[in-house]
């Protein structure tokens, strides 16, 4: 662990110059440059100022090797997602995300749909509808998972709610070994929205269309989970996905 090539590491990451930190900082650029090869160490004022400036933990700055965490993300793409059907149920207790998967897998083997499709893709998103007692008071979060249908699929199994997905363009960054940390889903979504910001894109709501999801899948023996948050209309989408087929 090395704090200096932590500061490098943040520092290139933003895209900022030693010049432009040392101005953000109130130092100069020598400091910097001494700062990331560990001739000195910053005050602790400054050190909280970086970890404000870097969008980090203080512990994390100054503890963890965060170098390696390039080799957790992949780059961030732009797909264009083609329509889909979905069935979605939604759960607000202690634990959702793990309550909506076990029941979401259940309802998945009672429709039949996992004998038509054993690897039918389900995603999942955070339920934001949740008021502030709730999460305070009770401890109450909510989740939705839900299985893209195959094209033809039909059943009369109930307890889900069907929804249509229209085509939409979505920003996509992938993560390994996501359960890793629990700080690295959060910056997943952050490194999407920089690279919106940074390439004139934004995140576009949008009735009919999910503003954000998550999915998870084992590629090579590995954990991997793929962030999509919707982003605006683009003429080139780096590639298209088809969830139903």
């Amino acid at each position: 662990m090395s704090l200096g090539k932590n500061i490098q590491f943040l520092r290139k990451q933003k895209k900022i110059t030693q010049e432009q930190l040392a101005e953000i900082m109130s130092v100069s650029r020598q400091t910097i440059s001494r700062w990331e090869a560990d001739e000195i160490i910053p005050e602790l004022q400054k050190l909280v100022a970086l970890s404000e400036v870097f969008s980090c933990r203080l512990d994390e700055l100054v503890k963890e090797d965060m170098n390696n965490c390039g080799d957790v993300y992949s780059d961030v793409s732009v797909k264009r997602v083609n329509a889909f059907r979905m069935a979605r149920y939604v759960m607000i207790t202690p634990n959702p995300e793990n309550d909506v998967n076990t029941y979401m897998e259940s309802w998945a083997q009672r429709s039949g749909l996992l004998k038509i499709k054993p690897d039918a893709m389900r995603i999942g998103w955070d339920f934001p509808y949740i008021p502030m007692e709730l999460k305070n008071r009770f401890g109450l979060w909510g989740y939705v998972a839900a299985y893209i249908l195959p094209e033809g699929f039909e059943t009369d199994c109930p307890g889900v709610e069907y929804a249509c997905q229209e085509t939409a363009d979505y920003a996509v960054i992938t993560i390994y070994d996501p359960f890793k940390s629990s700080e690295l889903i959060h910056n997943a979504y952050k490194r999407i929205f920089e690279h919106l910001q940074a390439n004139g894109f934004r995140e576009k709501p949008k009735d009919g269309v999910l503003s954000c999801f998550e999915y998870v899948y084992e590629k090579n023996g590995q954990t991997c989970m793929d962030v999509y948050i919707h982003t605006e209309s683009v003429s080139r989408a780096d590639s298209f996905t088809n969830f139903s087929t």
